[in-house]
Order: structure tokens, then C-alpha cells, then sequence
């Protein structure tokens, strides 16, 4: 027979510590070859990123001796920070952003030289000795720091800059002979799922880029993720359709979509080096499908229909293609993010290496139901997770308490995929609601763009309307709705909390507080980007001091917990500290958790740990209950 105790105050099985250790995850894939690279973060070791190889015999070894730490800082969101070539890593180090080369059973050597710039999204061009990647130089100071492609000596570490003049860079690619170099450019205000231009260049004999010339893209078309086939021919994703498709470029100069689709085959640009599909002789091998149902497929270069491969995943990342083989990675609702081999002759998929286990017994795994609810005049999506947790139930007649989850982004998604920290909430007694409100990726362009202008309006009322669609229909407590989110996700959650009163309380992780603070001191990558989401700035300087909770701490009332690392370049730390002066001022209840070391996210363990332990407690005391575990408490002030 369970224990009966009330809804947040069960013994969960999964601690704050299994939920840190559960943060190893594979970034980064690479196939050089039949061997595979990939990063691992690692939170034990102070969200340090080693390097990870597996060779053709399967033999799996880690490569990157601490402290070594293989991360970027472009676009302050980084990926891309490797490639491979015949067995030689190039690397960029987070301490000092400079590359380093590193050999097979040597230790890394540096290639460039020290100052103030960045690298990411590398390929090598062995004919010329060389790599070609983007740069941020920050050496300037200036608040916009300039990118462009360059091509570094392998041997020397000189620097040549190929490609400048336009406000950011990704994906160079080079063609399989050499002959010719593709790249993605886009300029402000657009963000890169706005609009971006696909470039093709023929490389010189000197090595410079000739006849450079547009080939697809443009205003409101966003171009994702180009590659080239064995046979040269340059394919790419457009979202001309209003989803993000895939096209090849033909020898006539005219683009032939392979799968016309309802479906994204793409992903917003947040992060350099992903890809989402391969090549396995004249046929594509591609992930596609919406937030939380991403699927494989092989779409054949004959022009017959394209052919599913069934995996029981619904998150699909990074997939490289060597030969009859695709390695991805994959995670489902109760299966961590793995590494797998999918055999293209059968169909039969391998886990290749896991690297942090679940840390929760399946049956205490709260499954996903994807849900969807009116909202704006529209539908709004969402996954709901019930508490669950074999050893306890509620009282008679208790309904639970609901944590409202915003992602971040905004133009960002969740998913399905197996997530601990959300376990962590719903074996305690708590229900969940994981929004993909209007903005989010994975619906489409239409969905993608509905929160153009909209931002702290549509995001909010998608939040709000899910969780009353929740109480309407019984599964929750009306009255214990609670609001939690990160960057963007605690702009929502900080605005859901001063303009409406549908939640009782809410934790904001390094959200946004003031909009013309965020438009005025925020990174080169997104200084733009409130220009689409809320308006032009200072234009309309009125809808900033509209939508800034900042200004209208008088309309709030309830309690809040900020949690924020102190090195956050993205959202600097004097946004927290500005709402949460504030709150003392008129007296609502507030704690505030700094991280000294901490960017934009948190990596260290511990960090990890308190920030959950210390959320649990923050609602165990505004919402009335006594949690299970021996945590220390948190301070919060005006409080009685």
C-alpha cells in the first residue's frame, strides 16, 4: 500500500544530486572517418566539456586531458567548437577561446595566437593546410564585436580573413574536390530563423573566394544547415514554404524541394555545428517532425517516396552519416540522451555509449501527453506530465500543485525527451506543464512568427490558458499554480506574475526584468533581436517601459525566487538584482540565489543541486507543504 502524504511532500527516489549527474550530455558530433568524436559536458567537473572518441573497432576512450575544456564562446550560445580531420582535433578552449591542434595520444599544442578572439563551426581544407571557420574578434572592445569567415594556417596559426562585411556567419562548408565554399550571412535586425542568405564561392588558386555569389534566401526566408553530397551537389533547408524543407541546388541554378512537407527539418540557429541529416551514397538521411516527435527518414535521390526508420525515440540530435550507418543522438520520454548507430540496410539501431544514466526506475516516470488548448484565438501546445510515484498517493479529494514551465529562447521548443529535472518535480507530487507557446520552433513558420510584437503577451496568455485549461478539466489545483522559466522563460514568468494573476508564485532563472536594459547591454548575437519580438528600439521605447515588469512591481503581489550566475553576459546579473530590490521595497516575498563562476545556465553540480533544493523549499513554504528532503533552507525575505 503507498504512503498517503500531500501532493509536494513525497520522498522521491530521484535526488537534486541524481539530477546533476544526469547533466552529462553529448554535444558536438563529428565522424572523421569511421571514428567518432563528440563532447561530453561534465557538471562534476565544474561544467567542463572534455572530448570523447570511439574508433572503428568500438573501442571508446576520452581524449581531452583536464582542464581542457572544448567550448566556444561565438554568439555566447557557442557549439561548433571542434572538428576532426585524419585524426587530428582542433579545438577551441573556453579559458582563452584560442584553438588548439591536438593529435592522437598527444596533448593539445596551441594554433593561434592570444587575444580577443573567438572560434567556432570549423572545417579543415587539407588541400591548402588550413581551416575555415568563423571568427569573433572582440579585440576592438566594442560593444559589436566584428564576425567573418577565416582561414588559419594549420602549420602556423596565421590568420587570413576571407569573407567579411555582413553582421554574422555559419556553415562554411567546403565541396567534396575542394573547388568551392558554401556559407550561411545574415545581418541585423534578423536573427538567423528570420532571414538568412546561402552563399557559394569558387576558391582561387591563391586561396581567396572568386565569383561569390547569393543563391537562396533572403528577407523572411530563413536557410539552415547546408551541406554537400558526395557528388557535389549543395542541399540546404528553407523555410520558403512556411517550414523549414529540404531543397538541392540544381546544375541549372534552380532549387528542387526533395519532400515537400508539413514538418521542420531544421532547427533555429542557437547553436553552431548541428546537424540534421547526411548523406549515405546519393540518398539523404534526415531527421524531421515536430517539437517532442522528431523522426528519421531516407529520402531516396531517385525521386520515390520517402522511406520512414521506425527508432523508439522522439528527440533526434546531431546525426552524422558514415556509409550504411547513421549516429545520432536520441533520447524518448524515459530513455536519457544516448549516442546510437542506426544500421540503414535494416533498420536496426544500437546504443553506442549513454553517458549519464536516468538515475529513476521506469516506473516512476512521469510519460508526456501532449496536449493542445484554444489560446489567442488559435491553439497553443504543450506536454502535461501527471505525479507519479509508486510509493506514495494524496490525501482524498487533494488536487496537486502545477509548475508551469516556459522555455527559453523565445524561439527555442521543448520536447518529450526524457528530462530528470523535470522527474525531480513530478515524483514529489507535483504536475507539470511544459509550453511550447506561440514563438516556439517545431509548428512551422506561422507559429514560429506569432509572437513577433507579441513577446510578454502571447508567450504569457499560452502559459495561463494552459494551466486554466488544466484546473477546468480537474488535474490540478487552481489555487497552487506556480510559474517557472530561464532567460526568455523568466521574462514570461516575471510578466505572468506582475500583469495577470492566474499563478500563486514563480522562480525566474537569469530572466529578464527590463527590457531596455536587456536591448541597451545584451551581446552582439541578440542586441537585435527585441526589434521582431517587441519593437524597434528606441522607437518605441514605450512598449519597453510597457512590458518591463521592472516598471510595475506595484501590480505584483506574489512571492518569486531568482536564481542567477553572476558572469551572465547575456542577461547581466543587475536584472535579478534590480526586480528583486524591488520586491523587498514593497515587501512581497522574495529570496534571490546567486552563482559566483555561473554564465547564462548553470553547469557546476553544486550549483545544480542548490538551485533545485533551494526552488523546493522556496514552495514548500508559499504553497504549504513540508518537503521530504533534508535540504538547506533558503533565505527569504519578508517571509513571517
Amino acid at each position: 500500500m503507498p504512503n498517503v502524504a500531500p501532493y509536494g511532500s513525497w520522498q522521491s527516489p530521484l535526488s537534486a544530486k541524481d539530477v546533476a549527474a544526469a547533466g552529462r550530455r553529448i554535444a558536438d558530433l563529428v565522424a572523421d572517418g569511421n571514428d567518432l568524436y563528440w563532447g561530453e559536458t561534465r557538471p562534476d567537473e565544474g561544467g567542463r566539456v572534455t572530448l570523447m572518441r570511439r574508433d572503428a573497432d568500438g573501442a571508446m576512450a576520452e581524449i581531452l586531458p583536464a582542464p581542457f575544456n572544448a567550448r566556444t564562446r561565438v554568439h555566447e550560445y557557442g557549439g561548433g567548437a571542434f572538428t576532426v580531420a585524419d585524426g587530428i582535433v582542433y579545438f577551441s578552449n573556453f579559458a582563452d577561446q584560442r584553438l588548439y591542434r591536438l593529435a592522437t595520444g598527444g596533448t593539445p599544442v596551441a594554433l593561434t595566437a592570444p587575444g580577443s578572439w573567438r572560434y567556432a563551426d570549423g572545417v579543415v581544407d587539407n588541400p591548402r593546410n588550413r581551416m575555415i571557420c568563423v571568427r569573433e574578434d572582440h579585440s576592438s572592445g566594442d560593444h559589436e564585436p566584428a564576425n567573418e569567415l577565416v582561414a588559419i594556417d594549420l602549420t602556423t596559426g596565421d590568420v587570413r580573413a576571407l569573407v567579411t562585411g555582413d553582421d554574422f556567419y555559419a556553415s562554411p562548408r567546403l565541396s567534396p574536390d575542394g573547388s568551392r565554399l558554401c556559407w550561411l550571412a545574415w545581418n541585423h535586425p534578423d536573427m538567423p530563423w528570420d532571414a538568412t542568405t546561402l552563399h557559394i564561392a569558387d576558391i582561387a588558386a591563391d586561396g581567396t573566394l572568386a565569383n561569390p555569389r547569393a543563391i537562396a534566401g533572403g528577407p523572411d526566408i530563413s536557410i539552415y544547415g547546408p551541406q554537400w553530397s558526395p557528388a557535389g551537389i549543395l542541399h540546404f533547408i528553407s523555410d520558403t514554404s512556411g517550414w523549414w524543407n529540404l531543397y538541392r541546388l540544381d546544375s541549372s541554378g534552380t532549387t528542387t524541394p526533395l519532400w515537400p512537407l508539413a514538418g521542420d527539418f531544421g532547427l533555429p540557429l542557437w547553436n553552431f555545428g548541428i546537424a540534421t541529416y547526411g548523406f549515405s551514397g546519393g540518398d539523404i538521411i534526415s531527421t524531421y517532425g515536430p517539437a517532442g516527435a522528431r523522426k528519421l527518414a531516407r529520402i531516396s535521390a531517385d525521386g520515390t517516396p520517402p522511406h520512414p526508420i521506425p527508432l523508439p525515440y522522439t528527440e533526434l540530435g546531431t546525426i552524422r552519416v558514415v556509409a550504411a550507418r547513421a549516429y545520432m543522438t536520441a533520447a524518448g520520454p524515459s530513455t536519457p540522451s544516448e549516442l546510437v548507430a542506426v544500421d540503414l540496410a535494416t533498420g536496426i539501431h544500437n546504443v553506442l555509449h549513454c553517458p549519464s544514466a536516468s538515475g529513476l526506475d521506469a516506473a516512476y516516470v512521469s510519460a508526456p501527453t501532449s496536449i493542445t488548448y484554444p489560446s489567442g484565438g488559435g491553439t497553443a501546445h504543450a506536454f502535461y506530465y501527471a505525479p507519479r510515484n509508486l510509493d506514495f498517493a494524496a490525501p482524498a479529494h487533494e488536487k496537486p500543485p502545477l509548475i508551469v514551465i516556459s522555455h527559453g529562447g523565445p524561439t527555442g521548443s521543448t520536447s518529450t525527451a526524457y528530462s530528470p529535472a523535470i522527474q525531480f518535480w513530478t515524483t514529489r507530487g507535483f504536475a507539470v506543464l511544459d509550453v511550447n507557446y506561440r514563438g516556439s520552433t517545431g509548428y512551422g513558420r506561422l507559429y514560429r512568427n506569432a509572437l513577433r510584437d507579441n513577446w510578454g503577451l502571447a508567450d504569457v496568455e499560452d502559459c495561463e490558458n494552459g494551466a486554466r485549461f488544466l484546473a477546468d478539466h480537474g488535474d490540478v489545483d487552481p489555487a497552487r499554480m506556480v510559474i517557472r522559466g530561464g532567460s526568455a522563460g523568466g521574462y514570461t514568468t516575471l510578466c505572468a506574475l506582475t500583469f495577470g494573476d492566474t499563478f500563486r508564485a514563480g522562480a525566474s532563472h537569469y530572466g529578464i526584468g527590463d527590457l531596455e536594459a536587456l536591448a541597451r547591454e545584451t551581446h552582439k548575437f541578440e542586441a537585435r533581436y527585441l526589434d521582431r519580438l517587441i519593437g524597434p528600439y528606441p522607437e518605441r521605447r514605450d512598449i519597453y517601459v510597457a512590458r518591463s515588469p521592472i516598471n510595475h512591481v506595484d501590480h505584483l503581489k506574489n512571492p518569486m525566487i531568482f536564481f542567477q550566475g553572476l558572469e551572465d553576459k547575456v542577461v547581466p546579473p543587475a536584472q535579478a538584482e534590480a526586480m528583486v530590490a524591488a520586491l523587498k521595497a514593497k515587501g512581497i516575498p522574495v529570496a534571490y540565489v546567486p552563482f559566483a563562476g555561473e554564465q547564462h545556465g548553470f553547469r557546476r553540480a553544486e550549483n545544480i543541486i542548490r538551485a533545485l533544493e533551494a526552488e523546493l523549499c522556496f514552495y514548500g513554504r508559499v504553497l504549504g507543504f513540508s518537503p521530504a528532503d533534508k535540504i538547506e533552507p533558503v533565505e527569504i525575505d519578508n517571509l513571517d
